[in-house]
């Protein structure tokens, strides 16, 4: 009982710690215009490790997603409804999360074993000591530049998974949904609230995965083995707070 109470404040220490840095890194966003160098070396890194992956991972999304519900809908001479579930199932929620988890798991590792190293060498140590404060430095230019990447990588996931899904419906003879019909259809269901959906789930995530890396970069101790179990539990602690908060916030969008 005494280890489970341990954990359940270390938890509730750690939960806290992290909306402490959240709020420093907010602060500090006045400083970005002076930092736009480093943001946008940030969103470079950004778009240049997950676009390629995001784009075959969407595509194939939107193939299976059309794939599996166009042969369903066409059993019952509903074919023409594929591109509004289609376009749903994309832009509500597998647009936001795989989004999401693939810049956790490409982006947000790298971020923990950055920092983590940072901490291990004592180069963090070594910035207090010139008077820069590491928040500033090294957690405001990533969260920044996760805010402004996750949602526009969402909306590109999006579009990607919405052309593999009309590709495959037109092509696949036991759909035969052609592509202005499979627009048509997108553009009747979806509205433009779904989209603004995506992208706050996007932000959301965005500092969830930032902030949820910096801070175990922060607080890794030890030798160089200690930074790959950092990556590690950042990547897995990103991962939980997704899931997590897409069901928050699906249920207060309801």
């Amino acid at each position: 009982m005494r280890t489970l109470r341990e954990r359940l404040q270390r938890l509730l220490q750690s939960l806290g710690e992290g909306v402490l840095l959240l709020g420093q890194a907010l602060y500090w966003t006045k400083a970005a215009p002076r930092n736009a160098d480093k943001i946008l070396t940030h969103l470079w890194e950004f778009g240049n490790a997950t676009l390629p992956i995001a784009s075959l991972m969407a595509i194939f999304i939107g193939g299976v997603l059309a794939l599996q519900t166009g042969s369903r809908l066409a059993q019952f001479g509903l074919e023409g409804n594929i591109g509004g579930i289609v376009g749903l199932s994309m832009v509500k929620e597998l647009g936001p999360v795989m989004t999401a988890l693939l810049v956790a798991g490409r982006v947000g590792s790298a971020i923990a074993a950055e920092v983590g190293a940072m901490n291990v060498y004592e180069e963090i140590d070594a910035l207090k000591t010139l008077n820069i404060n590491p928040v500033r430095y090294l957690v405001m230019p990533r969260l920044v530049a996760s805010i402004v990447a996750v949602p526009a990588l969402c909306m590109y996931v999006n579009v990607i998974g919405l052309l593999g899904g009309a590709i495959v419906s037109s092509i696949n003879p036991k759909i035969a949904v052609g592509v202005r019909l499979f627009r048509l259809n997108f553009q009747e269901v979806v509205k433009f609230a779904d989209v603004m959906d995506s992208l706050l789930k996007s932000v959301v995530f965005g500092v969830a995965v930032a902030i949820t890396c910096c801070y175990v970069g922060l607080r890794t101790t030890g030798g160089p083995e200690e930074i790959g179990r950092a990556v590690t539990r950042a990547v897995v602690l990103s991962f939980m707070f997704i899931f997590v908060l897409n069901y928050l916030i699906t249920r207060i969008l309801m």
